[in-house]
């Protein structure tokens, strides 16, 4: 699921991912940071967010459920959900908090 912002935001990306309760992830794609929030102690289900756009002006990221690590080592392939209950209700979530951290 993609999410846009297009607002003056008040913090840098990292310190607005924190305080929606996301961690940056340690291993990352060159130009693509990527933060996850996870459901209690487990490393997985998680929820994983890649940033396409981050300027002053716009904050654009996908969301997704990781269900769980990738099955066979060097893949990237892993069980996820792009869509559904469980991720639109986190995108929600996020969409409040969001609107009460930008200035517009």
């Amino acid at each position: 699921m993609r999410l846009s912002f297009q607002s003056q935001r008040s913090e840098n990306t990292q310190t607005l991912f924190r305080r929606l309760g996301y961690s940056p992830d340690r291993f990352q794609n060159v130009g693509e940071p990527s933060f996850h929030r996870r459901f209690r102690n487990l490393a997985y289900p998680r929820f994983h967010i890649y940033i396409q756009v981050d300027t002053a002006r716009e904050l654009s990221f996908t969301i997704h459920l990781d269900m769980k690590q990738p099955s066979y080592a060097g893949s990237a392939a892993h069980s996820g959900e792009y869509n559904g209950p469980v991720v639109e209700d986190e995108a929600e979530r996020i969409k409040r908090l969001v609107e009460t951290l930008l200035i517009d």
